[in-house]
């Protein structure tokens, strides 16, 4: 079981929450991106720079994870690919994917680029905050203990 992060849109304080949990659970963490990211000096972090072009770390991430690893995105279309894959998909906020509640979030995914795309409402994306880091440093515990369980 390894952790991976789809690291060009995670917001730093995550991966940094990802580093501590993995550490603390022996766990090796893979930053998949397509563009230079900094990587902390750890040896159990690798870096992965995947060539530019549209969806090449989306598809990495899919070919390369395994079922039971666990990946941190915010796509929800990357999501619902790894988790036909049996991988298990958090957002930096600390909301789950899941096979339940993938077609609600594709459906509103769809409704709000169709908004966008019309102009009837701006992409402003919300700041990371407290109250974030929080629960995704819960929901991240949560993830981790319940696939650590899986694979004993």
């Amino acid at each position: 079981m390894q952790i991976w992060i789809d690291a060009d849109a995670c917001p730093k304080i995550a991966k940094e929450l990802v580093y501590k949990f993995a550490h603390k659970r022996n766990l090796h963490v893979t930053l998949v991106a397509g563009q230079g990211q900094t990587k902390p000096i750890f040896n159990w972090v690798s870096l992965i720079i995947v060539p530019t072009g549209m969806d090449a770390a989306d598809d990495y991430l899919v070919e390369h994870s395994q079922p039971n690893d666990l990946v941190i995105c915010s796509d929800i279309p990357l999501a619902d690919r790894l988790i036909k894959k049996q991988v298990a998909v958090l957002d930096p906020k600390g909301r789950e994917f899941t096979p339940n509640n993938m077609s609600n979030k594709l459906a509103m995914r769809n409704l709000f680029t169709e908004l966008r795309d019309q102009g009837q409402i701006n992409s402003q994306q919300a700041s990371y905050g407290d109250k974030d880091k929080q629960q995704f440093a819960n929901s991240l515990d949560r993830i981790l203990t319940r696939l650590q369980n899986q694979t004993k």
